[in-house]
């Protein structure tokens, strides 16, 4: 009965819209393939090393500046030590169009700089976090392609409830900014096997557009 219905676009808090069915197959699979030749190396796909030991069970990659626990490079510090891979422009293009679909018109033009690229297989999780390494709070657009999540999108206070759990399937955009840019949120499970079979992904891809309001330096 679900599928019979397009499904509503959701404010989830002030700030947090979730847009379903943002991007059709088109778009996912131009995306996709996109993403498979951005994470070529050099300053491809990696696991990241936490500062206490462990691995990251989310492998990622960076376009415009590369993140590493905790804070930005211009070269892959933690990987082959390349440089990290321009920002498309059309990653810039589709972040503003995405958020100013969901919050806004005055971020037709915001400066998006950062592409995080993580890859989950059906095992991966990502801890509740906040992303607090930017300078700008202009709003996170996140994308998801292939197998559905639960995405836990949280408080400002602490990793602990209240929180609310959100289905992301491939071709969702989440959006959050404002008052919930700094909230917890995490992914507590991947459904794998969910992908669609026209896409041709095993596992889900999350595309994160930020703005840094980092300067360039040589």
């Amino acid at each position: 009965m679900d599928e019979l219905f397009r499904r509503p676009r959701r404010t989830i808090a002030p700030g947090a819209v979730h847009l379903p069915d943002w991007l059709d197959l088109a778009e996912q699979r131009t995306l996709l393939a996109q993403c498979r030749a951005w994470a070529r190396p050099p300053a491809g796909l990696r696991e990241v090393a936490t500062p206490g030991g462990g691995r990251m069970s989310v492998r990622q990659f960076g376009l415009g500046w590369h993140w590493f626990p905790y804070g930005y490079a211009r070269t892959a510090v933690d990987g082959d030590g390349a440089p990290v891979k321009p920002m498309p422009e059309a990653l810039v293009e589709l972040g503003r169009r995405t958020a100013a679909a969901a919050v806004g018109e005055e971020f037709a033009d915001a400066p998006y700089d950062i592409a995080l690229i993580n890859f989950y297989d059906a095992d991966a999780r990502m801890g509740m976090h906040r992303d607090q390494d930017e300078k700008s709070l202009d709003p996170v657009v996140s994308l998801s392609l292939g197998d559905t999540c639960v995405f836990r999108f949280g408080n400002g206070e602490t990793r602990a409830k209240p929180y609310t759990d959100v289905e992301l399937r491939s071709g969702d955009a989440f959006v959050f900014g404002g008052k919930s840019r700094l909230n917890y949120h995490g992914v507590p499970r991947v459904h794998g096997g969910t992908a669609p079979a026209e896409l041709g992904l095993v596992g889900r891809l999350n595309i994160t557009l930020r703005v840094s309001g980092l300067e360039w330096t040589d």
